[in-house]
């Protein structure tokens, strides 16, 4: 009787534990299903990023090749770091090698030009393009040297005009770059529209302290030509200045939180030693 009972116990225990390590084998099968996922989505990530900076290299947009180099091989690195296979470790290597010395040469080439103050670049944006925020094109142009800012605008007047404003210093905010000081030189409008432009600068002003930004603006009624200057050497030249994007058509969808519809753009850089002579100069012609 009781050899019965122990023999109906042991079972019992032994499906509790076959139980248990089915469950546990699951659990390790589902964990590495997903680290594979996680890894071959992080792997397609670094190509496309690579592959686009193959297509800028190829464009000679350097500095933004420059800088789809450096994403993507950090990307290869941290799957580099993930990667369990011998054999894929050496293939990610020799690919990440490979990468840094093309991106090692762009480096010194741009360096090299702006040294001697023959920096250029020419982009062109057709009608209707979008994906070209302010972010996208001014984020080659910043790094951790930049605390300065100072803006040229005639038109900072009006509810869209301002809101561009706001967005570009909230692009500076996001790093790489340390602003603490932003000069904003405009006209003053006289169009009835004066508090409202007043108003609007002063909550930029006062939401830019909170962060310890500092905003100066500044009126002169003679100020035509907009520009963009940085204190690590760049001078931006703008035909329209912040206010490039097209009207937002009233339908839906709505164009909230999708990029704009561009007017036509040509874009060109040039970079010297020093902004206080005549600096590096990015046209946009519209």
């Amino acid at each position: 009787m009781y050899s019965k009972l122990w023999k109906v116990l042991l079972q019992a225990d032994g499906n509790k534990k076959n139980t248990a390590l089915w469950a546990c084998t699951e659990k390790e099968k589902n964990s590495a299903a997903m680290s594979q996922s996680m890894l071959t989505g992080m792997e397609n990530s670094a190509v496309t990023v690579l592959k686009r900076a193959i297509e800028l290299d190829n464009d000679s947009r350097l500095q933004d090749s420059l800088v789809c180099y450096q994403e993507g091989i950090a990307l290869l690195l941290q799957v580099l770091k993930a990667t369990k296979d011998d054999t894929k470790k050496v293939h990610y290597r020799q690919k990440i090698t490979n990468y840094m010395d093309r991106a090692e040469q762009i480096k010194k080439h741009l360096d090299k030009l702006k040294k001697e103050g023959k920096y250029h670049e020419q982009i062109k944006i057709p009608e209707d393009a979008t994906g070209f925020s302010y972010e996208k094109l001014f984020k080659p142009y910043l790094d951790q040297f930049v605390t300065e800012v100072w803006v040229e605008d005639p038109y900072i007047r009006h509810v869209h005009q301002l809101y561009n404003f706001l967005r570009f210093c909230e692009m500076l905010l996001k790093g790489p770059c340390k602003v603490k000081t932003i000069h904003l030189l405009t006209s003053l409008d006289n169009s009835g529209g004066n508090s409202q432009q007043s108003s609007g600068l002063e909550e930029i002003k006062q939401s830019l302290q909170s962060y310890g930004v500092t905003l100066e603006v500044t009126h002169s009624s003679s100020i035509h030509d907009r520009e963009i200057r940085f204190n690590n050497g760049w001078m931006i030249k703008i035909g329209r200045g912040l206010d490039y994007f097209k009207k937002t058509q009233f339908h839906i969808p709505s164009m909230t939180g999708k990029p704009h519809f561009l007017a036509n753009i040509k874009i060109q850089s040039f970079e010297q030693d020093n902004v206080g002579k005549s600096g590096p100069i990015f046209y946009w012609l519209l």
